[in-house]
């Protein structure tokens, strides 16, 4: 019989070619799966809750695996588990979940922050991307109020991906700045493949009076990649949060 659990964990993407197994390149699905086949001693796989892209962080994510051992939710196992990872990988928690449960497909929502700064900082540009110029918070905040009121965003997904629909759902979208530093955090029920980078880089443009509000929304209505900004560096991008039901938890 084996255990459904649920990882928690984080990486700076640096090294990384993003989370997903490919061929001749340090994953981040690689790395773990590795780490926890080793200390089982059993073939173990594990599905991610999405894929982030190449040089790509996350501050917070999740996967899921089976394992026929029944008590890998202790911390002893975490702690083992960590140092069997490099730094720029750590493992939070691992818990129980019901068999069905998966990582990707019961998340109910994801959150994502990009940073910028407006100051070259040797110490944090590998974690975020140097804009020298400051743009116009206000305006750009202005137009991320126009997000909600639509659902497609095809003109923000990377083009020829296998998704049946390019329609999410926005929670949040809002800039704030904190001295030299500038954060877009944006919250939704899913996000299509390269969104977040696509949108930012059309905030931007906002931002920097390059594009006005209505320019804005008409990049949104014509559901053309395109028509959109370019997509900001992968560096400044952090996956910052995943929401679950409570119900596919295991209760201790």
């Amino acid at each position: 019989m084996t255990q459904r659990y649920f990882i928690e964990l984080a990486y700076k993407g640096t090294r990384f070619h993003g989370w997903q197994v490919q061929p001749n390149a340090v994953t981040v699905q690689e790395c773990i799966e590795n780490a926890l086949s080793t200390i089982t001693r059993e073939r173990v796989e594990v599905t991610g809750a999405g894929r982030t892209d190449t040089g790509v962080h996350a501050s917070y994510f999740v996967a899921h695996f089976d394992s026929s051992k029944p008590d890998l939710d202790h911390p002893d196992f975490t702690h083992k588990l960590n140092s069997f990872l490099k730094d720029d990988l750590s493992i939070f928690h691992i818990s129980k979940v019901q068999p069905d449960a998966h990582a990707r497909f019961d998340a109910v929502s994801r959150t994502y922050q990009y940073h910028l700064n407006l100051q070259k900082d040797p110490f944090t540009v590998e974690t975020s991307w140097y804009f020298f110029k400051q743009p116009d918070l206000v305006l750009m905040n202005e137009a991320c109020l126009i997000l909600f009121e639509y659902i497609d965003f095809t003109s923000f997904s990377k083009l020829h991906t296998d998704v049946k629909t390019n329609n999410c759902k926005i929670i949040q979208a809002e800039w704030t700045q904190h001295g030299s530093n500038l954060i877009f955090t944006v919250k939704a029920d899913r996000f299509l493949r390269n969104m977040v980078r696509a949108v930012v880089g059309t905030l931007l443009e906002v931002g920097l009076g390059k594009m006005d509000l209505a320019g804005f929304r008409k990049v949104i209505e014509q559901k053309d990649r395109g028509a959109a900004g370019l997509s900001v560096p992968a560096h400044g991008l952090f996956l910052t949060d995943i929401e679950y039901p409570k119900h596919i938890f295991v209760k201790k």
